[in-house]
Formats: structure tokens, sequence, C-alpha cells
């Protein structure tokens, strides 16, 4: 069972901002439920693991949750999540579309064990967890998006993952402040289709989602 968030106005506070966020974002309703709890064992777990610098509930609200389900839309299944870690965003878009198949992608083995517990706590039965690195995992089928919240730097995360995708595949890639070399250091296989500004409700800093798919002539590593 989950245990139990650290004060009653805390997780009353979390509850009210994740419901207002979720209404804002236009995702669906009824991931409330899965998605507090995978606050709770995000919160208990981070004590003892360090997943996340965050340790309120609330700013796990806001910089985590609300983060991850602002990108709902660009997103098409089967979704790849590389560099997982908490399950950051692909745990959050599995509890949002129970009917997408997502895999969550992490080296580490603390993060991977918080994956597969998540997974099976909350029986997300859609989420495949792949424990090990990047540059050595062969999917079963190709993603139709691979995304990346807090891996590496734009073009090393292209890079390394233009084996996970075909030609009509996207890779998104979720930033804060987006800085001009990123943009210039992408490799010339691929090409930046499109620079999102996200608005996240709660949070004040800088969001973008940068779109990036296989440039005209490139095919397939």
């Amino acid at each position: 069972m989950p245990a139990a968030r650290p004060t009653p106005g805390a997780a009353s506070a979390a509850d009210e901002a994740l419901a207002r966020g979720v209404a804002a974002l236009g995702a669906p309703d009824t991931a409330m439920p899965v998605l507090l709890a995978y606050l709770d064992e995000l919160v208990r777990w981070s004590r003892a693991y360090n997943l996340t610098g965050i340790r309120d509930p609330l700013r796990m609200v806001s910089h985590h949750l609300l983060d991850s389900l602002a990108v709902l839309p660009y997103c098409a299944p089967p979704l790849i999540d590389v560099g997982s870690g908490a399950g950051l965003p692909g745990l959050v878009l599995a509890i949002a579309r129970r009917d997408w198949p997502v895999t969550v992608l992490d080296a580490a083995g603390k993060k991977a064990r918080f994956l597969r517990h998540v997974a099976r706590h909350l029986a997300l039965d859609n989420v495949e967890v792949i424990e090990t690195r990047v540059e050595v995992y062969s999917p079963s089928r190709p993603a139709a998006t691979v995304i990346s919240r807090a891996f590496a730097e734009l073009g090393e995360f292209l890079r390394l993952t233009l084996h996970l995708s075909g030609t009509s595949g996207r890779w998104l890639a979720m930033k804060g402040k987006l800085r001009r070399h990123e943009l210039e250091a992408v490799p010339p296989a691929m090409s930046v289709q499109a620079v999102h500004p996200l608005q996240i409700p709660g949070l004040a800093a800088e969001r973008h989602l940068v779109v990036a798919v296989r440039a005209s002539g490139s095919q397939r590593a």
C-alpha cells in the first residue's frame, strides 16, 4: 500500500494543484487516482533513493507531473522514454494513456528498480521497463515517439537514439531555457521540426519542447 503523505495539508494542496493542472492541460481526469498514487511512491522512494532533488509534494506536482503531462498532445504510441529516471515523463504519460505501449529506459539500477516497482504497484500493464544503456538497446519495433526530459543535450540525445525509430518517428526533447548551441549541434541526419513553448500550471520557469525528425533522405541507422 502507498505510504501516507507527510501532512494532511501538504497532501490536500498537492491533490488540488494536480486536479487544477490536469483540467488546465486537458489530460484525462480518470488518471487522477493513479497519478496521486504515483506521487505517493515518488515521495516515499525519494527519501531513501534520492530520485529527485525536489522533496515537497506540491512542487513535485508542478515540476514533475504537470511538466510531463504538458507534452501529451505531442506524443504518439509506441513511445520510448530515454533516461527515464523516476519515470518522467514516461510513467506519467503511461498513466494518462493506459492504451499506449510505453517503454521506460534507464541504466541506473536504483531508478530501474523504482520504475519496475511502480509499474507493478500501479498495475501499469502498458509499461515495459528496460535497464540498460540506450546505445545497446534494440526495440522490438520502431518507436513513434522517442522522448527525453533530462538525459543529455539535444545533439547527444539525437545521436544516441537514432536507432530507436524509423523515417516516420519523432524525437521530443523536453528543455527548460533553450540554448542556441544545442540547436546548432543537431546531427546532419536530423532536423528540428518545431520548438514549442510550454505553459505548465503552477510553474513560472521556462519550458520548451523541441521536436525533431529525420532529415529528408536520411535512412534509419
